[in-house]
């Protein structure tokens, strides 16, 4: 009987621990603290579960395993990583994990498609799903979403989207997909990688199993992810905004900039359910899935691309309050995708801080000709305002509250106040998620005594 060790025991862990169980394996939990879920898991599973092991321990269970599966949230210097390499013993992910029971399916395995990319992941993962349903057949996003891939493998689905992170993608081999995009690449997670080399390396290994049949689809615009495409031994198709070259694009026609598609014009940009830059790429890049693999028409894709919904704390409108649009993007916690959000607007008050992640915040200094005024807050106070003292006004806020209450009097009619923090959010919250919805409340206190403005503006 093959042992694995299940390491770290969130809901991805948990997820695997139930397949791997369920599927024969002996299967032992662990965890650094959470030692409530492992206790449960073994009263649950049946399977062996150690408590917050100490260096010795860990020696132990990686010598007694002939498979080693971190959860998402053990990085790579950590020391049952360290361990496992020193003794050989496989290391795999859970979509590593998923992706080979799927192999296996009385059946067949089912349709692939796989995103990644610092930023748009999952704006584009839920997008291709939609464009999968609205042609009628079924489809699941999972990975790294709130389902993992590995707990969805007994669903009655056609199609599979698996949003990619880089710790999902890191201890990968085998793992590939249909149909795979690449949506962009800039500095993040050096508090999970060893260096910035080991984070590329990651998102490259969506790449690294690929079959001469697949597609691979690529945000030329992108230096990273084309000098990457252009090396893929499968299909390559191109995405950009603009570009005779590009197989989806952006372009012109009577006048009207539409979405385009080598099957042709799919929708008017104007006609989506936000036409911001990255909208328009994460909607082409989506649409290169579906279609290159058939699992969409180009109706359904116009009709998914109309009709989305975004996730929540992605540049997610809140209200406007004397002629100011406010927006939640608690999500973006690079400087990569705070920029994106700077330059999506004309003139903006930003609200940003919190706790970099060890990134170097100078990258938000391309977006200053969109700022009225930024207000730093959180642990990254003083970076913040080092980046934008001396190009528009700067102030320094306590907390959250204090903090929409300075952008409301910074902002004037007509901009849009935005958190988009380039940091994460654990100096002062639990998740992006927490930090998003706090903002919110303070907005929605701040309309409370304001004179409501109806429209949400595009």
């Amino acid at each position: 009987m093959t042992t694995a060790l299940v390491y770290g025991v969130g809901v991805a862990g948990r997820a695997t621990a139930r397949a791997l169980v369920s599927r024969g394996f002996e299967v032992i939990v662990a965890d650094d603290s959470d030692t409530a879920v492992v206790t449960e898991l073994v009263d649950t599973l049946g399977c062996r579960g150690v408590l917050g092991p100490d260096g010795s321990d860990i020696d132990q269970l990686v010598a007694d395993s002939d498979l080693v599966v971190p959860a998402p949230g053990v990085p790579e210097t950590h020391r049952i990583i360290e361990c496992a390499r020193r003794r050989d013993v496989e290391i795999v992910s859970e979509i590593e994990l998923a992706y080979r029971f799927e192999q296996t399916r009385p059946g067949g395995p089912r349709a692939m498609l796989a995103v990644t990319g610092t930023d748009g992941k999952t704006t584009t993962t839920e997008l291709a799903t939609a464009m999968i349903n609205a042609s009628g057949r079924r489809a699941l996003a999972v990975g790294n979403t709130e389902r993992p891939l590995i707990d969805a493998l007994d669903e009655d689905v056609d199609a599979f989207v698996v949003e990619c992170s880089s710790f999902r993608l890191a201890f990968t081999r085998e793992f590939r997909a249909d149909a795979s995009v690449w949506l962009n690449l800039a500095p993040d997670h050096q508090n999970w990688h060893t260096s910035m080399d080991s984070y590329i390396a990651a998102k490259a290994r969506m790449w690294a199993a690929v079959q001469t049949d697949d597609v691979a689809i690529g945000v030329v615009s992108d230096p990273i992810v084309a000098s990457h495409l252009d090396q893929v031994p499968c299909r390559r198709v191109r995405v950009g905004q603009r570009g005779s070259d590009l197989h989806y694009r952006v372009d012109s026609i009577d006048g009207t900039d539409m979405l385009i598609t080598p099957q042709g014009p799919v929708l008017a940009v104007e006609a989506m359910w936000r036409s911001l830059p990255h909208d328009r790429t994460n909607a082409l890049c989506a649409a290169a899935l579906v279609l290159e693999t058939g699992l969409a028409d180009p109706g359904a894709v116009a009709a998914a691309v109309s009709s989305f919904t975004g996730p929540p704390h992605r540049i997610e409108f809140i209200a406007t309050i004397d002629a100011v649009a406010w927006y939640d993007d608690s999500k973006a916690t690079t400087p990569h995708a705070a920029l994106a959000a700077v330059t999506a607007f004309d003139s903006m008050v930003l609200i940003a801080g919190g706790r970099n992640k060890g990134l170097d915040l100078s990258v938000l200094a391309a977006g200053f000709a969109h700022l009225r005024a930024v207000v730093a807050v959180g642990e990254a106070t003083p970076e913040v305002a080092q980046v934008f003292e001396g190009h528009c006004h700067v102030a320094r806020a306590a907390d959250m509250s204090e903090a929409v209450a300075i952008a409301s009097r910074l902002a004037h009619p007509g901009d849009a106040v935005v958190l988009s923090p380039a940091c994460a959010s654990f100096d002062a919250y639990r998740n992006y998620g927490e930090r998003g919805d706090d903002f919110a409340r303070h907005v929605r206190a701040l309309q409370a005594v304001a004179a409501p403005k109806q429209g949400e503006p595009r």
